[in-house]
Parts: C-alpha cells; structure tokens; sequence
C-alpha cells in the first residue's frame, strides 16, 4: 500500500493524459473484483448501494450513515482510490460539512454532491427537482472549506440536474459556478445527446464528467469516444450491477426450476478465495497459531 494519501493519488490521475474511466462498485467483494481488473480507482454509486443495501430505488430512501457505513467498508477493502456518491450531502451546508467530513475519515479520495432537492433521485428518472443555483454554490462551498480546514486533497465533483429541469444553458452556467465555488470536476448530469456531450466538454473549462448509464437518457459512448470528445473523467455506474444481477437471478431461477446448479456457469470456490484473500487470512492466522507455549 503507497504512503500517498488516497485524495493526492487521484490527483495525479486527473492531472495524467487522457481520460479516467471509472467503474461503478457498490460493496467491498465488486470493489475488489474492480481493482483486481486493472482499475487504478474507483466510484460508489448511490443507485447501487440503495439497491444492494436497502433493495430499495434511488429516491432518496438512503439516509447519509447508510451511504457512509457502505463507502467506509468499500474503502477499507481496496488499495486504490475511491471516489463517492454523496448525494446531495442531505441538507443545508452544515450538513454537508457533515457529509465530507464523514467522507474523508471513511478514506475517500472524491466526492460527488449534486444540486437536486430532497428527497432526489436517479440522475436518469423523470420528476427531478432542483434546488437554487445560490444553494448548490453553498453546498459546493461548504465541501471545499472542510477540505481545506483538513489540508485534504480531496476531489470535489459539483454535480447539476438542471438539465432536466431548466435546459442545457442553464446546466453549464451552473457547472461554471459550481468550479468558481471550488469544484475540481464539473458534473452535467444526464444530457441527451452526443451533440450535448461536446457542448458541456468544450463550454467547461474545468475538467468534466460523464455518467454513462445502460439504458438511462445519455447516449452510452466508449472512454476512447469521450476521451475525444474532450471529458476528462467518465464513470459507469452501474454495468457490473446489472450483470451480476442478471447472474444471481439466473442462477436462483434454475435452481429453483431445476433443483440443481449444474448448468449454472459461475468462478470455482479456489478462484473465489482468490478474489477475498482467503489464503493471505490464513497466513496471518498461522502467524499468531499456538506455537505450543
């Protein structure tokens, strides 16, 4: 494990060349399968931990100790950078120095705080509603004055759904404002087309991101595409989610239609040991067996 803290590591990532692709984790056993493949960071989505946690939808049924309990596991189990859905920080600006203060003794390297009203929801549902421009720079501000007070490097991605509500113009100008309040990344939420997508990367000036959602409202486009395009980072929150979704249910279906798991593909009990360390556990308990005294 580097010495480095988290937050200055995905630093150095942001400042790299070319475009971050992060992959959307929403326990401790998905996170380490992503750093297993390759990942150099990772992002919380609140989609998936509602979902995995709760078995609940994104709509603001999450309180921010459930969010924080899961971010904090997530983070303990991977040694790479992990960036976190914080939601809309679930309140005023004292409840989002709450939030980022939580945040950052969970061992985060970025969070994400968005402009939405309460209770929000999934960035790609219809019915969003969003709170005031002056509002969301506080929230923003707020973030910002606890990283400095805790010399951080903490990332701050400043989040809108204006676009939604209020058109494109009104998105970007908040995206601007947003960056002047602190925001290292600016976060347009769900455009609705490739010719959105470059209006945001190229009327930004500080580095953007790109949600890519499988069947939400913005065209998915590969990190080469969008690398092009001109976005600095890009997440997919939720294709491994679904596909171990996908997985469970096949496999809870044909055992229950079946009566056996034969046909059901799946990793061996050796490569799943694998995945959590099991044999690194048993050297550290051999470390401390009864050595007879």
């Amino acid at each position: 494990m580097t010495a480095q803290p988290p937050a200055t590591r995905f630093r150095a990532l942001l400042d790299g060349d070319g475009l971050v692709a992060l992959p959307g984790v929403h326990d401790a056993l998905s996170a380490r399968l992503a750093e297993r493949a390759g990942f150099e960071a990772l992002f919380t989505s609140g989609f998936g931990i509602a979902a995995s946690t709760l078995g609940l939808p994104d709509l603001g049924l999450m309180s921010m100790a459930e969010n924080v309990d899961r971010i904090d596991r997530i983070a303990g189990s991977v040694d790479v950078p992990l960036v976190a859905d914080a939601d809309t920080g679930y309140g005023s600006a004292l409840n989002v120095r709450r939030t980022v203060g939580e945040c950052l003794d969970a061992g985060v390297a970025g969070v994400i705080l968005e402009d939405q009203a309460w209770p929000k929801r999934c960035g790609h549902m219809d019915e969003k509603r969003v709170v005031s421009e002056q509002e969301g720079v506080r929230r923003i501000r707020a973030a910002a004055d606890v990283r400095e007070e805790r010399d951080s490097d903490l990332v701050i991605i400043g989040r809108t759904d204006a676009r939604a509500t209020d058109g494109l113009d009104e998105a970007i100008e908040r995206g601007r404002s947003f960056a002047d309040a602190g925001a290292d990344v600016v976060f347009v939420e769900a455009p609705e087309s490739r010719g959105e997508l470059e209006r945001i990367a190229s009327e930004v000036e500080a580095p953007t991101f790109a949600n890519m959602v499988e069947g939400g409202k913005t065209p998915v486009l590969s990190a080469a595409e969008l690398d092009e395009i001109g976005f600095d980072v890009a997440v997919y929150p939720l294709s491994a989610l679904f596909a171990a979704t996908k997985a469970m249910a096949d496999a809870y279906e044909t055992l229950a239609d079946e009566g056996t798991t034969e046909s059901v593909d799946g990793v061996t009990f050796d490569e799943f040991e694998a995945v959590v360390d099991a044999d690194g556990y048993r050297e550290l308990e051999r470390r401390y067996a009864d050595d007879g005294e």
